[in-house]
C-alpha cells in the first residue's frame, strides 16, 4: 500500500485494487474514491460507495476532491508505483 498526504488529506493506492486508476482520499471521518482521469484530471468515482459515509459533510468531500485536483500528478505517480503505467 502506498500513501501520500497533501493539505491534511491522506491518499492511498491499494496494490491489489482494480482499474480504472484511482485513489482513496481520507479526511476527518470521510473517505472518497477519486478516479485519476486522462489529461491530469480527477473525478469522483462513478460507483455507489464512492463517498463514505453516504451522509459525509459536503465540505469534506470538496476538500478531498480539491486536494486531489491540485496534486493529480503525484497521485498518478502513486498509482503507477503500485500498479505500473496504465
Amino acid at each position: 500500500m502506498g500513501s501520500i498526504t497533501f493539505d491534511g488529506v491522506r491518499f492511498v493506492a491499494y496494490p491489489n485494487d482494480h482499474l480504472p486508476p484511482h485513489v482513496h482520499g481520507f479526511y476527518a471521518e470521510t473517505e472518497v474514491v477519486v478516479d485519476l482521469c486522462e489529461g491530469n484530471k480527477v473525478a469522483l468515482a462513478d460507483r455507489k460507495n464512492a463517498i463514505r459515509p453516504p451522509n459525509a459533510k459536503k465540505s469534506n468531500v470538496k476538500k478531498i476532491l480539491d486536494s486531489a485536483a491540485n496534486h493529480v500528478e503525484a497521485l498518478v505517480a502513486l498509482w503507477e508505483m503500485n500498479h505500473g503505467k496504465s
